[in-house]
């Protein structure tokens, strides 16, 4: 199935949209991560051909990556910028006439999901948060350091460098991460989305965590998932997250690294649907 691309005006800003299926269907909005080049089209494309004959896919380039807009004088940090990109996805789904969605975030993207479902819980249908940020650990990984100051080094050698640190196992992948640094390579060179980068990685801004009380008030059905060897974030983000979350069950991927939907494709689309089905 092919990918419906369009560009969707939100106020003052402009989301890149790629979209699959039939909007009769549930929707599935698709959450990407902060990675360096990362959009919507990269993070979610096989899922988003994959699904779309069964639900309507929506997955936009987040504000301040890809093809979205990308603010002049950006919010410092991302906790700031992460409140402006959840207030504009909510406006992204008053412009498509999305009156309730379900919701698939990514790392950053899950962070973006659990900002959304505090502000307008009424939106979301269920939550599926894979290796999402926003839970109160106290490291920082080599490989999320990498992330945040890729910009001191933003070549093609250093983001397939950072890519790897993504995935457990590179050798059946190589292909993929070549493909994909190819892809994001065509981003990582322009000054806007270097800005937002810097933006959302200045190490002075306060850091956004989401207390054990916030999360207690989101009652949605929510699938947390992630992969025992992330090396992005630490599986204890993900157990923070079950823990607190009221009506959340935890599944735990082995031999799988920060990219549950690209290593373990077929596994994850089968989770996904039977989450959506009320059968997991």
């Amino acid at each position: 199935m092919s990918i419906r691309n369009s560009r969707v005006a939100v106020g003052d800003l402009c989301f890149e949209v790629n979209e699959t299926g039939d909007p009769a269907h549930e929707t599935i909005l698709f959450l990407h991560g902060s990675g360096p080049g990362a959009t919507g089209r990269s993070n979610w494309e096989r899922i988003l051909t994959d699904l779309g004959d069964r639900f309507h896919c929506v997955a936009p380039d987040m504000i301040g990556f890809g093809d979205s807009s990308h603010p002049v004088d950006p919010p410092q940090g991302m906790s700031a910028f992460n409140d402006l990109r959840a207030d504009a996805l909510l406006g992204l789904l008053d412009e498509l006439g999305l009156g309730r969605v379900h919701v698939v975030g990514n790392s950053m993207g899950g962070q973006l999901a659990l900002l959304m479902t505090l502000a307008a819980p009424e939106r979301i249908g269920k939550l599926l948060l894979m290796g999402s940020g926003g839970a109160p650990t106290t490291s920082v990984s080599p490989g999320l350091a990498h992330l945040r100051e890729f910009y001191a080094d933003p070549t093609a050698d250093s983001l397939r460098g950072l890519l790897t640190e993504f995935v457990d196992d590179l050798e059946p992948l190589t292909g993929t991460i070549d493909a994909v640094v190819a892809d994001r390579m065509t981003y990582v060179v322009r000054d806007d989305v270097a800005r937002s980068h810097r933006a959302s990685f200045n190490p002075h801004a306060p850091r956004r965590v989401f207390t054990e009380a916030e999360l207690a008030t989101i009652p949605h059905p929510t699938l947390v998932v992630h992969g025992r060897e992330d090396r992005i974030i630490p599986l204890e983000a993900s157990f923070y997250f079950a823990d607190n979350l009221p009506n959340a069950n935890l599944f735990v991927l082995a031999h799988c690294g920060h990219w549950t939907q690209i290593e373990h494709r077929e596994k994850f689309e089968s989770l996904l649907e039977r989450f959506i089905a009320g059968v997991l």
